[in-house]
């Protein structure tokens, strides 16, 4: 079982500054055998985890800073906004993030669902059943913009008329769909994805959603075992480190192979929370599967 680091807090990263304590955390991360850094695709602080007027990172610009301190970590929002930037555009930042990272990218993607931070910058929040569409096509573009083919793209909510995407990436970029919605996500997730990532509140409904899963893989004529599963513990580990191991077992028993953990705000120390994942969690999770 690998681990990845889920990093949603800046406001104590701002006390240290913002550049040297995201360096630090993603260092810290890398060198102590984290395979993923992830940040949340988000402008302002999601109202869970703190308040919108908390300082919070715009993740593509912090991915490409990242991407020139790091060496081996690959690099990818946790979940990219759909309706956030037309795909066009997307295919190109992502492009140039798996450039200039020498093949570390990813393309993590979701539905969108952050309705204040919608209004509050102006961003047209389309219907669910829109936003969905708009998933899908937006993975058809950047499938398309990373390919040899620069024609035109015709689609219902995005028309193209170059794809034209140079320098192409390096690899080809993984796509991540993440959720759980049974009807909508997970379809997507049968016919599109390399990567599947799941947050749920029991590994009973982890059972459930990848049965799910695999049945709309069946509909589709998709090997599920083609779909790389990643799923979230986001919580304190070092509250029960032994309880925390015992639920990657049962994960890593359903196919997943790698969970995402961060410190959650506020933390004092993050680069310290990650240093003790990395010697406390790692090495026992490597032994998992």
């Amino acid at each position: 079982m690998e681990l990845g680091l889920h990093f949603v807090d800046f406001v104590t990263v701002s006390a240290g500054g913002f550049d040297h304590t995201l360096t630090d955390v993603a260092l810290t991360a890398e060198a102590g055998g984290m395979t993923m850094l992830t940040l949340a695709d988000h402008f302002l602080q999601m109202e869970s985890l703190g308040k919108a007027e908390d300082p919070f990172l715009e993740g593509y610009t912090s991915l490409g800073f990242l991407a020139a301190k790091t060496k081996t970590i690959t690099l990818s929002m946790l979940v990219t906004g759909v309706t956030y930037r037309y795909p066009g555009v997307l295919a190109k930042v992502v492009a140039t993030l798996d450039v200039l990272s020498r093949g570390r990218s990813m393309l993590g993607l979701g539905a969108a669902w952050y309705q204040r931070e919608h209004l509050a910058l102006g961003i047209p929040f389309p219907p669910l059943r829109a936003r969905f569409e708009m998933l899908e096509e937006t993975v058809q573009v950047c499938r398309q913009m990373w390919s040899a083919d620069c024609g035109p793209y015709l689609g219902s909510h995005y028309q193209l008329a170059e794809t034209i995407c140079q320098p192409l990436p390096l690899q080809r970029i993984p796509i991540m769909i993440g959720g759980a919605g049974e009807k909508k996500t997970l379809r997507l997730v049968a016919q599109y994805a390399d990567v599947w990532n799941v947050s749920v509140s029991s590994v009973d409904q982890l059972a459930h959603k990848i049965e799910v899963l695999e049945r709309h893989c069946t509909d589709v004529d998709r090997d599920p075992a083609e779909i790389r599963k990643t799923a979230g513990l986001v919580r304190d580990p070092f509250d029960d480190v032994s309880a925390y191991l015992r639920e990657m077992e049962q994960y890593a028993a359903l196919g997943v192979d790698l969970v995402n953990v961060g410190p959650l705000p506020p933390n004092p120390d993050p680069a310290g929370f990650v240093a003790r994942l990395c010697e406390q969690i790692v090495p026992r999770a490597a032994q998992i599967g």
